[in-house]
């Protein structure tokens, strides 16, 4: 990315009053509980976002602000801050109210440039992305950080970071396309999307509670038995990766699109969704494809337009073994219904039930697989940034590339594979984030071109699934010898082995998936053999061990019987040796014997 030649030639802040709307208090919804938990826990860069806005030429710094400001007093959620109503409360606990002000100011800083670079847009970008780095006061502070790039006196971009406990990606798109519309001379129409308080409250009606537990059971059906990671592989380690952006654009990908949609009768993001998912499990080599689906929950018309954080994962789980692709797509259209149907639940209830479920299931839940498609809402920063004469998706936009891949910046994420979906017609515009220990960077190109060789394939014929190696070049994973499907999810008993025993302080541990010793309901389970020595080790000491040591390991499950002797055997690598070991316990360690 280009840098400005030289600074700003000055930087001024504008302290911006408003006034307007009705002040009020109520509860917190369940996004904003949800996120105000991740903003918390997380680093501000990573739970933060940003937008960059356009500025249209001959538009003066107060216009601006005056828009600004108009969208200030037009959006409760602008106006809010958070509040604990119970004192004292324990330090980082979530604030239970929201706060709607009446009135007050927030601040515009106005950086003037004598020239600009040529990618000025990556430039402006580069500051939104910058200001992610401080932490919000949830108490206190306006919930954008706005900076105004100028360009000698005139601005060009508005480049804000945005509290993610008020804001989501869908929000901004919304505030963003209300703020050209202003700056363009039209009224808005008056607001009558849910606001975050009417959303609170219908959460709390009997109604909402009963979704919100009906969401619960949903998760918990997947949490404890879909893969718990769907790269659980040799590579896949640590709870965050450093990810480069890699962007295809493809005009090839746009039109195979649209020839499936039209032979098959289904939706074009269905389409493209089932496409993604058969692609995902096909080189992971699960079942079924779970991935996190963010900006479904705004499938509601209430809360398309809604100025408010929603981002609740709806959680998709897509069983892939049928014959054919267009058999998937069937399947794909009620997976994803039922997913966005059970998309709001109480985030603490959800972590609580996650906890509980995978202590006693032994795995480690791993959001490791996230589609977000936006295809749908007004362009992001991504278009904004896209560089002069590509086609970014919009009407009017030149002829774009038949496919292309652009490399950008990376970004730390808690994720192995982030894909955007930012259009579809008449170029499909992908931005995705893999892993590099997982996609080198041709695999990675390799993956996406073979995404738009299997909708090429799929618009003119019903695909098998069991060909899709074959028809985009994209091969299973190779795990190696030593890895095995155990409780629907992929492991190795070695590892296994080599952990647990790590997490006991080098006690010698032997793992095996023996089935005529233990069977869980759907197959073989492990069994750890542990010789405690002199050390008083129970099954419960020892899953727990297990159990701290599992986060950033998704090759790693939970034995479900551990059998802990005295001394190793002289063969240790023999389960057989082990069994002639006297037992002096055993047990699953989940607080029940067998």
């Amino acid at each position: 990315m280009s840098r400005v030649s030289s600074p700003p030639r000055s930087t001024h802040i504008l302290t911006v009053p408003y006034e307007g709307g009705e002040e009020r208090r109520g509860p917190v919804t369940m996004g904003q509980a949800n996120m105000i938990r991740c903003m918390l826990r997380d680093e501000p860069a990573h739970i933060n976002i940003h937008d960059l806005w356009p500025v249209p030429a001959a538009t003066t710094t107060e216009t601006a602000v005056d828009a600004l400001r108009a969208l200030t007093v037009r959006h409760e959620a602008l106006r809010t801050t958070f509040a604990h109503t119970t004192s004292p409360h324990s330090a980082g606990s979530v604030p239970d109210e929201q706060v709607v002000a009446r009135k007050g100011e927030f601040t515009v800083t106005v950086l003037d440039h004598a020239a600009l670079p040529a990618d000025a847009a990556a430039y402006a970008e580069s500051l939104a992305r910058r200001a992610r780095a401080e932490r919000f006061h949830l108490d206190r502070d306006f919930p954008l950080r706005i900076s105004l790039v100028a360009l000698a006196g005139a601005p060009v971009f508005v480049a804000l970071a945005a509290s993610h406990a008020v804001t989501d990606v869908s929000a901004l798109a919304v505030l963003k396309e209300e703020f050209l519309a202003l700056l363009a001379g039209h009224a808005l129409p008056p607001v009558t999307a849910l606001t975050p308080l009417g959303l609170a409250a219908e959460e709390a009606s009997p109604a909402g509670r009963r979704k919100s537990e009906a969401s619960l059971r949903y998760w918990e059906r997947i949490i404890r038995t879909g893969p718990q990671a769907m790269f659980a592989e040799p590579g896949a380690e640590g709870t965050e990766v450093r990810a480069p952006q890699l962007t295809l654009r493809s005009r090839r990908g746009a039109r195979a699109l649209a020839l499936v949609a039209e032979r098959t009768g289904g939706l074009p993001s269905t389409v493209l969704l089932t496409a993604w998912c058969a692609l995902i499990a096909h080189r992971t080599e699960q079942p079924a494809c779970v991935a996190a689906v963010p900006t479904s929950n705004r499938y509601h018309p209430r809360l398309a337009r809604s100025v408010n954080t929603v981002s609740q994962d709806a959680l998709l789980s897509l069983d892939v073994r049928v014959p054919t692709f267009d058999a998937l797509l069937r399947k794909a259209w009620g997976a994803a219904l039922n997913a966005y149907r059970h998309s709001q639940f109480d985030a603490v209830g959800l972590w609580e039930m996650i906890g509980r479920a995978t202590f006693e299931r032994g795995s480690r839940f791993a959001r490791d697989v996230v589609f977000n498609d936006v295809s749908t809402l007004p362009a992001t920063v991504a278009s904004v940034t896209s560089g002069a004469g590509e086609d970014t998706g919009t009407p009017g936009a030149a002829a774009g590339p038949e496919l292309e891949f652009v490399r950008g910046p990376e970004q730390v994420l808690p994720t192995r594979v982030l894909t955007f979906v930012h259009a579809i017609d008449p170029v499909l515009h992908l931005g995705t984030w893999c892993d590099p220990a997982l996609f080198e960077p041709e695999e990675a190109e390799g993956f996406l071109t073979g995404l738009v060789r299997l909708l090429e394939a799929a618009a003119t014929r019903d695909v098998p699934l069991d060909s899709l190696t074959e028809v985009t070049g994209v091969r299973p994973v190779e795990r190696g010898p030593g890895w095995c499907r155990v409780d629907g999810s992929w492991t190795s008993p070695p590892l296994v082995a080599a952990v647990l025993g790590e997490a006991l302080g080098g006690l010698p541990v032997h793992v095996t998936t023996d089935g005529s010793l233990t069977e869980a309901p759907d197959g073989p389970a492990l069994t750890a053999y542990i010789a405690a020595g002199g050390t008083p080790l129970t099954p419960a000491r020892a899953h727990t061990a297990l159990m701290d040591a599992l986060p950033g390991r998704p090759g790693v499950l939970a034995p479900r019987r551990y059998v802990i002797v005295q001394d190793p055997p002289a063969d240790a690598g023999r389960t057989g040796a082990w069994l002639r070991q006297q037992i002096l316990r055993e047990g699953t360690g989940r607080d029940r014997r067998v």
